[in-house]
């Protein structure tokens, strides 16, 4: 079903990608801007977040399917702690072990939901998981080297910020969050002794009819079927990044910082804005210690790994459009307040 539509979009795509090149031979002007220093730039940007993310990504689609391999079930279910503390603090923690990028984490959490991991216990892996982990911590102290408090801060903050919605999922959200749950596999018994399982679905949106087989074939098929999936919401998130960074000045941006509670909304939106890696983007945010002070310079670091433009897409390919609305909604009012209550107190 997805696979006819995909193809009726294709038919409407065709024209348009004969019509492009057509359009700026027979325009001069056209032709002349799309050569410009600023879209050159643009396209600058758009290939430097789109190569930074991509290998992330990749390695998050391959977890996934040897997760489809070699995870099932009943395994998520028993390494799962019972008591809901407990697998908050330990899905807080669990970056230490598993050091992905917000990029890759989505469809890794995606599949242990499909397992049986609960989704208070998903959502804080995704928060905090990109942001506790050692290469973010080890590029946050390179970034920093004279205030090593921003890198604890930061690593304090992005935890406390991870358990405190994960508590909050746990309370409040009764409904399993995903856009497409899995269906249950039912079996059909046709004759003694033999079980036939009737066609199900999974969260991909892909349907199935036949059995999986464990071999190398299937493993890059479900990982290739998983990575077009979610590049596709990595390019336009991308794409509209990089066009918002060109066409908008930097001193245009740093104007609208003035002002105690402006500095922290121009640095939260400035991270949702320039969706970087979680590893590259304390770079970006040294730039800035002379301007700003800790306070809103912590809400970038937190804020960033966990809500931006690319993985706001990507969750709205996973997740309910209520459940994602809400989830953006503690994150921001989180992080304002934790970032702003650090600010004061060091």
């Amino acid at each position: 079903m997805k696979l006819a539509a995909n193809l009726k979009l294709l038919s409407f795509l065709i024209p348009c990608a004969f019509l492009v090149p057509v359009m700026i031979t027979m325009a001069p002007d056209l032709k002349q801007a799309w050569n410009s220093e600023a879209l050159q730039n643009m396209k600058t940007v758009f290939i430097g977040i789109f190569l930074e993310a991509v290998p992330f990504l990749l390695i998050g689609v391959l977890l996934s399917s040897l997760m489809q391999w070699f995870v099932s079930e009943e395994m998520v279910r028993k390494l799962t702690p019972k008591n809901p503390i407990g697998g908050v603090l330990v899905a807080g923690l669990l970056g230490i072990i598993f050091p992905i990028c917000e990029c890759g984490m989505i469809p890794v959490v995606r599949r242990l939901m499909h397992k049986g991991m609960p989704a208070y216990i998903a959502v804080t892996f995704i928060l905090s998981g990109p942001v506790v982990n050692p290469i973010v911590f080890t590029a946050t102290l390179l970034a920093f080297p004279s205030h090593p408090e921003i890198t604890i801060a930061r690593m304090g903050l992005a935890f406390a910020v991870a358990a405190s919605i994960g508590g909050l999922v746990y309370l409040f959200v009764r409904k399993n969050p995903l856009r497409k749950p899995k269906v249950a596999v039912t079996e059909v018994k046709t004759h003694p002794g033999f079980k036939m399982a009737q066609p199900h679905t999974h969260a991909e949106g892909h349907d199935h009819n036949h059995t999986h087989e464990k071999n190398w074939r299937s493993f890059f098929i479900h990982a290739g079927d998983e990575f077009v999936d979610m590049s596709k919401y990595l390019v336009i998130g991308a794409l509209i990044t990089a066009c918002i960074l060109t066409f908008i000045s930097r001193s245009d941006l740093i104007a609208l910082g003035n002002g105690p509670v402006a500095s922290y909304v121009f640095m939260m939106g400035f991270a949702y804005v320039l969706s970087l890696c979680s590893t590259s983007d304390a770079f970006v945010a040294s730039a800035f210690s002379h301007t700003f002070a800790l306070g809103p310079l912590l809400s970038f670091l937190v804020l960033g790994p966990m809500l931006d433009f690319k993985s706001t897409l990507m969750l709205l390919s996973t997740f309910r459009t209520r459940f994602v609305i809400g989830l953006s909604m503690a994150i921001i009012v989180l992080v304002f307040a934790g970032s702003w209550l650090i600010n004061l107190l060091v």
